[in-house]
This record gives structure tokens, sequence and C-alpha cells, in this order.
């Protein structure tokens, strides 16, 4: 392979799907490097029309793959039909100096192939709140900035959707959505009725619900409402990097695909103050290999992210790339899923629905908006919706076989309601990642050493979602209402964020309003660890809109030979 490009990106995930799409589609030969196998669309997908009976264990591991797997095994989505897409414990391990559970899929197309597709836009408020309530830095955009590659992202990606009019979350350029179920309806009129600015809305989920030309030309059709996402869909109903951005960006014929390459470091050159390449060592022979570029995107996922950026050590920079005031691996956030609640509702016992529907409902953030309106800061979104249970429940005391057990279980079940949150948290100095000074991988490389925890604002953000969510099920007409804090380990969630984040003023952020390092400007980061604070939504389709613009921004500068 040649080992001269004129843009490398490090990961092929989500962000780094995005990158390589705008640099090829622009005219960069670009390299993309992968830790993990490739997997091809529709090809490596394994599970992806097996039928439930089809698995040996009908859809769980075994005892002892738990036993060795008590990480990923918690992670929402993962089963016998999933397992492919994620990394055995055992295969990278991490240090916890505080609980941390570090979700990762390490193949081409990342966790591209395993994410939740929920693609909420961040308001204003998002970009605002830190600097204007205190607890955190000015970010250097604002939703004017980013709202236009929010459109382009979402127009390629196909996102479902109602104009909803939400100022809380901001409409996009959205798809025909899917249908409330009747539940849903009854849930949003309650709260348009009882709860004056509470808004519930179909989710904006990154589903071809009805395919546009863009969506054809990618060779992707609409979605059947299977919910099988995660084995990979034949169809490229969901959104995928493999389904879509490789793809789209191996056509213009400047795409090259490196999997096996775990990245080590990024060189520094001081002549030039730039960065000059990417040392890899390949996973099946540990040879060592420097690829070279005149830029270079980091999208490795937040914290690999930090992780070579802190490994990527030179005489100018002893503490890591960009690194001048002990900022890199600082300030990592997180999104807080603790609390969930739930409850038995009557009255639709004449009613199902139809399909499998992929996508959730939404209950926009209400919280801390146009002023703090509690005793803490920043908001969450409620994810929620009504389902039926399957059959009816059938007692402990009723023998499950015979007639009466085959009528009982051949009825429809109650309808319930469920709402989980998805909070946000502060950024601070003390939740951080570093490198271990004495423990290394099987390609010795520092392993990472996480110290991250929840705090007290999280603890009353918690509270307040139990006390809301209580009120609003019970003014729903439920029963049997039930609310849990399940106080699980940061990480789960698989929203971790920051460590290098962006910033007007370089003594207290790593990048400029273009993601570029301020210390080494042809360096980009613009996956989760760019972000300056979490929001409450989503964050992947952020991602993806800051790649796209920081990549057409190098573009320019690449072209102009500033770069």
């Amino acid at each position: 392979m040649e080992n001269q490009f004129d843009a490398i990106v490090i990961g092929s995930g989500i962000s780094g799907g995005w990158a390589a799409k705008e640099l090829c589609e622009q005219g960069l030969k670009t390299l993309v490097l992968e830790r993990g196998r490739d997997v091809r669309h529709i090809k490596d997908y394994p599970t992806m029309t097996m039928d439930p009976w089809d698995f040996a264990h009908g859809g769980r591991m075994t005892k002892e793959f738990y036993q060795e797997n008590p990480l990923i095994t918690k992670a929402s989505g993962f089963g016998e039909d999933t397992a492919h897409f994620f990394i055995k414990d055992a295969d990278h391990p991490y240090i916890q100096e505080k609980p941390f559970d570090w979700i990762r899929g390490y193949q081409v197309g990342g966790k591209s192939l395993i994410w939740g597709r929920a693609c909420q836009r961040w308001s204003d408020y998002e970009f605002k709140a830190p600097q204007k309530y205190g607890y955190g830095i000015a970010w250097p955009i604002g939703y004017d900035d980013i709202a236009p590659w929010y459109s382009h992202v979402e127009k390629f990606i196909g996102v479902c959707g109602n104009k909803d009019g939400i100022e809380a979350m901001p409409d996009g350029e959205f798809l025909p959505p899917f249908e409330l179920n009747c539940v849903e309806e009854h849930m949003k009129d309650v709260l348009e009725k009882k709860f004056p600015g509470r808004y519930l809305a179909q989710g904006r989920w990154a589903h071809v619900s009805e395919p546009e030309q863009i969506h054809l030309d990618q060779g992707r059709s609409k979605c059947q409402c299977r919910n099988k996402c995660m084995r990979g869909c034949p169809f490229g109903g969901y959104f995928s990097s493999n389904a879509s951005t490789l793809p789209w960006a191996e056509k213009t014929g400047n795409l090259t695909i490196r999997p096996f390459s775990v990245v080590h470091s990024i060189i520094y050159d001081d002549a030039s103050g730039k960065a000059s390449g990417v040392k890899v060592i390949d996973t099946n022979t540990k040879e060592e290999i420097v690829y070279n570029a005149r830029i270079i995107f980091v999208n490795a996922s937040a914290l690999n992210s930090n992780l070579i950026l802190l490994n990527s050590r030179s005489e100018r920079f002893p503490y890591g790339l960009g690194n001048d005031h002990d900022l890199l691996g600082r300030y990592v956030g997180f999104h807080n899923y603790r609390a969930s609640a739930g409850g038995k509702i009557s009255g639709f016992e004449d009613k199902y629905y139809y399909g499998s529907r992929p996508s959730e409902c939404i209950i926009a953030n209400y919280r801390n908006l146009k002023e703090q309106d509690t005793d803490f800061v920043g908001g969450y979104t409620i994810f929620t919706g009504g389902y039926r249970n399957r059959t009816e429940e059938v007692p402990d005391n009723v023998p499950q076989l015979g007639a009466d057990f085959k009528h009982r279980i051949s009825k429809p079940g109650d309808w319930r309601i469920y709402m989980y949150m998805q909070g946000e948290t502060i950024p601070k100095a003390s939740n951080r990642v570093y490198l271990s000074p004495d423990k290394t991988d099987d390609w010795g490389i520092p392993l990472l050493v996480t110290d991250v925890g929840y705090d007290e604002n999280d603890d009353k953000m918690v509270n307040d979602f139990l006390i809301e969510s209580q009120r609003m099920l019970e003014q729903m007409g439920c029963t049997d209402i039930e609310t849990l804090d399940n106080k699980q380990a940061p990480g789960l969630d698989i929203h971790e964020m920051g460590g290098v984040r962006m910033g007007k003023d370089p003594q207290t952020s790593l990048l400029n309003e273009h993601n570029q390092l301020h210390a080494c400007k042809n360096v980009f980061v613009t996956d989760g660890a760019c972000m300056t604070s979490t929001g409450n939504q989503s964050p992947s389709i952020l991602y993806m809109a800051l790649t796209a613009r920081a990549a057409t921004y190098a573009v320019a500068q690449f072209k102009s030979g500033i770069l």
C-alpha cells in the first residue's frame, strides 16, 4: 500500500464514515484506519434474517459467556443475534479507577452498526446553557452555525419525524414519521392538557421510512419495521457507515480502508509545526507502519481518541498532542441513564398495533430552558412509549401446560407505558481519562484509565425525573406505577464525550470552532471527544454535522495550500 495520502481518518464509525465521505467526495485521497476487522454491508451480517428458533440459545448467551463477559452483556441490544458486533471484555482491557462500563465495537463501521439511531437536534439552549448558568465554558459555535450542517446530514442519512415546532428540540429535514399507537396518542393529549410546556413527539430516528432518490442512490431501501437493526440491516433501512457513507466514499475512487490497524500515535513534525502522519501497528503481524498525510481526522470514538492523543508524545508535546495546559483527557462527560418508570394503563384492550416499529417517542427537555427552574443545572430528555405485552400474564400457580395455559398465552396482555431519562451531566476537570504508567495492551500501547463518576447534580436530576415521571404517569391513568434509580455505573449510555473539548480560548480548550487542535492545525477531532458539554439529546447526529462542517473547512484549507 502507498504510504502517502492527502488525508487520514482514524476510525470508521459514525463520524469517521462522514469524514471519509466528505473528504473523498471533495477530491482528497483518503485513508481510513480501523483497528478491527472488515465488515461489508449485507455480506457480513450473519444473523440478519434469522428467526428466533434459529439461535442455539434462544437469543441469550451461555452461562460461561456471561461469566467471562460481565461488561458487554449489560449493553443495550447485546444478545446472541448481535454479539458479533461487540468486543469481548478481555479483548481490550482498561483500568477503572471508578466503575465505568466502556462499550466498544471494533470493526469497519464501528458502533454505527449497533447505535440507538435517535437524532434530535440540539437547540441553542444547549449551546448557551453551560456559560449562562456557570457550569462550563462557552461553545465556540451556536445553533445557527451548525443548523445547515444538520440539514446536510439529515437529507443524506434519512431521518423520520414530524415538524413539531418544539423550541427545545428544533425541527429538521424529515421523512414521514412512524405512527403513534393509541396509548401514545393518549399520552400526548394528557401532556398538552395537564402539563403546559411538555411535549411528546414521535422520535426523530435515522430510518428510511419513505426513501428519496438520495437513499436509492446509496442502494438503500425502505425500513421494513423488523426492529432487528443491530444485527446489520440488509435493506439499509437504518443509517450505518457500512450501508451509506463508506460505500459512497468508495465510489469516488479516493478511499482506501485499512482494517486490523491499531493506531499507536500521531507523529508531530517540529519543523513544520504540524502532524506529519500516523503510526499504526498491524494487529495480525505486529508490524509498525507509518502513513503520512497533510490532514488527519481523529474519529476513534471519544475515549480512544483521547488515548491516541495522549499517547502522541513528542519533545514539543510531552503530555500528548496539543496538550499545553493539562486539559487533554479532562472534562469527560456522559449521559445519565439511571432512572426509569412505568405502569399499567387500561381502557385500550380492544386495540393493538402493527409491525415492530424501530423508533421510540420523546418527551422533549422541559427543565432549565429560558431560566434555571430547578435546584440542578442541565436538562433531560425522556424516551417513552406505550406497548402491549404479547401474552396475558400467567400466575405462578397456573401449570404451564395444557389447554388453559395455551388459551391464556394466546391472548394479548396489558398495555403499559415506560419512561427513562437521558440526562445532561456536568463536565468537570476531575472526570478524566489518562494513560497507565506501567500497564500496556497487546501492542505495547498504555492502557487507558477511567476516572469518571456521578455528582450531586446528577442525583438531584434523577430525583426530579422520578417525581415528575410519577406525576405524568398518574395523570395518564396508570396504575401499578414503579420508579427506579438503578445506580448503574457511567458508560452504559455509550455516550461518552469530551476530553478534547472545543472552545474559544486555547488556555481552556483544545479545539477551535472548526474542530482543529489549537496547537496543531492539521489535526481535527470531530467525534464525541470534541464535546464542550453533553446536552441532553442523543449526540451522534451532532458528531456527523460537526464532521461534515470540519471536513469541508479542511478541504478548503488544503486546496488553498494552508494545510
